[in-house]
């Protein structure tokens, strides 16, 4: 075997195994966007059927109902209190509980997705075989940690309307990760009125370093793999 046909018989090999890879990381795509939408219409489902025994008129301790309170009560009465503590009608928690679980679970996916395209990116660059493979990939590790950070601090925004502090966990960790970009940028950007648009400037910094990242180190390379 010429030395030429040696290499060609490498190359066709380093392909089948990219693809094979980077079809692994498509299936795990599909099975995450099934399990979060599997998540979400179990627990309309779940919101449902508390909605309909409770306007039943079946008898409180019978054991349908007492299995339905006890699986849907973890997540009903946070919300129930979080709106009395605004002073709202706490009968909608069920429709809050519905609307956050399809929120939350769209926070999910797109740190699924960000983070199966990153590593998608990854094993293509460094299994292409083509030049510069290696830039590709520092490439695509700036462009996924930047989107993981835009992301951080969108949740964090969301859940700060739900009155979270410091003292709540996943509060903690948003504000120690977010503090760093927005804290200087308060600084130097004054708040309109009672708005503060911080956070509004770091996603313009965050889409500029972005877009040099992909006109950049990613010039020629896709920039998504699953949609």
């Amino acid at each position: 075997m010429s030395s030429i046909g040696f290499f060609q018989t490498l190359q066709i090999v380093a392909e089948s195994q990219q693809n094979r890879a980077v079809n692994f990381l498509g299936a795990l795509f599909q099975f995450a966007w099934y399990a979060v939408v599997a998540v979400i219409v179990a627990m309309i489902a779940l919101m449902l059927v508390r909605f309909i025994l409770n306007y039943a008129d079946l008898n409180p301790f019978s054991r349908p109902v007492i299995f339905v309170r006890r699986l849907t009560d973890p997540f009903v009465n946070p919300v129930r209190r979080a709106l009395m503590g605004y002073g709202i009608q706490a009968n909608g928690a069920p429709l809050v509980v519905v609307l956050l679980t399809i929120l939350v679970g769209a926070f999910a996916w797109m740190l699924v997705s960000s983070f199966l395209n990153t590593l998608a990116g990854c094993v293509y660059s460094l299994m292409s075989g083509k030049p510069g493979g290696i830039i590709a990939f520092l490439g695509y590790v700036l462009y996924g940690l930047l989107a993981l950070y835009s992301l951080l601090i969108m949740i964090r925004i969301i859940f700060s309307w739900g009155r979270l502090d410091y003292h709540n966990r996943v509060m903690r960790y948003l504000m120690n990760a977010t503090d760093p970009i927005l804290i200087p940028l308060r600084q130097i950007i004054p708040p309109l009125g009672m708005f503060d648009i911080s956070p509004i400037v770091a996603f313009i910094i965050i889409w500029l370093f972005q877009s040099a990242i992909a006109l950049t180190l990613l010039r020629g390379w896709p920039l998504a793999f699953f949609a």
